[in-house]
């Protein structure tokens, strides 16, 4: 066996929460580089089912807690861990100002610079990055502005918290009465964009270079995460997201972008970034592209192996499993 071949790779999932898929994934992706090591998993409780499909579980403090990021770089240290994989918006900023201190233990984070993260995180800063530099996105303001000339508004309108995540408080409002109840809220309000919601599958190299974008129509969401969708090939959608990955600022790793398409006149809208890997990312690995594998490439020098050869028309269906343990296994008595 060579030296290649021993290479040791551990995995760590950040905020592992249900997202047995992604576990999967990354665990597939070190035997297909024949790469050893554990896919190790972290989460503020040990009900998690990610969490006990992984090799390894540490449970780490929940990410408002002072102690998150040290929690989370001893157990880089402890496992030996040369990747780390974020997946929840409220660990980002932490991550992402923490990359430096990873990367003294030998850990890389996959995750965009401050700024990028930043933007995504907060929807005024996202609509303000977007206009400064031509994207297409929807109209956008706060509701006093909206309410200051209603006429001026094609009712009804989306009320979006304005670093919300997981579609948490998402409304549509029909009038100015209902807007109003709404101004003492931290909110946004946006015009409802035409056409089809699609989430476009990114991935950065250290470069910058964006080295894959995959379109996921959108067919049914529950709870603000997609549960059924179909990949697209659009070239004008797929050029946009490269676009739009290569200009954020230390952009990094996986986003995701959600843009309305109409179908008739391929006019495309632009409504949130992601700076992580998306709840429907395993479609797009499904349909060919291996984004954790050339990101592992990079990072050990190896040749990429990236490609542009992803199958359009896959289509998702997630449904729901379970995962069994001991109660003693979960601190249950």
């Amino acid at each position: 066996m060579t030296a290649e071949t021993t290479t040791r790779f551990p995995i760590l999932v950040s905020s592992a929460g249900r997202r047995g898929a992604l576990v999967g994934i990354l665990r597939r992706t070190l035997a297909d580089l024949g790469l050893a090591g554990e896919i190790v998993a972290t989460d503020m409780t040990p009900l998690s089912s990610a969490l006990q499909l992984a090799d390894r579980h540490v449970v780490v403090p929940p990410q408002t807690d002072p102690g998150f990021v040290d929690a989370t770089l001893a157990a880089c240290r402890e496992h030996g861990v040369r990747l780390v994989v974020p997946t929840y918006d409220g660990e980002l900023p932490l991550l992402s100002a923490a990359r430096e201190r990873f990367a003294e233990i030998g850990t890389t984070v996959s995750i965009s610079a401050p700024e990028t993260v930043a933007i995504g995180r907060d929807k005024v800063l996202t609509h303000r990055w977007l206009v400064e530099h031509g994207f297409p996105t929807v109209r956008q303001a706060r509701p006093d502005e909206v309410l200051a000339a209603p006429g001026d508004w094609p009712w009804p309108l989306m009320v979006k918290p304005r670093t919300g995540s997981a579609a948490i408080g998402v409304r549509r409002v029909a009038g100015p009465d209902d807007l109003a109840r709404a101004r003492d809220e931290d909110v946004v309000v946006q015009e409802i964009a035409p056409g089809h919601e699609h989430t476009v599958d990114v991935l950065v190299l250290r470069d910058g270079r964006c080295a894959g974008a995959v379109p996921r129509r959108r067919i049914a969401v529950r709870a603000g995460e997609v549960e059924k969708a179909v990949t697209v090939r659009h070239a004008g959608l797929e050029a946009l997201a490269r676009t739009i990955a290569e200009t954020l600022p230390g952009a990094y790793g996986v986003l995701n972008i959600q843009v309305f398409v109409e179908p008739q006149g391929d006019e495309m809208r632009v409504i949130e970034l992601n700076a992580r890997y998306g709840g429907g990312f395993p479609l797009a690995f499904r349909a060919g592209v291996r984004y954790p594998a050339w990101t592992i490439e990079e990072l050990l020098g190896r040749p990429s192996t990236v490609s542009d050869d992803w199958k359009d028309g896959v289509v998702m269906l997630r449904y729901d499993d379970a995962v069994f343990v001991d109660a003693a296994d979960v601190g249950l008595h």
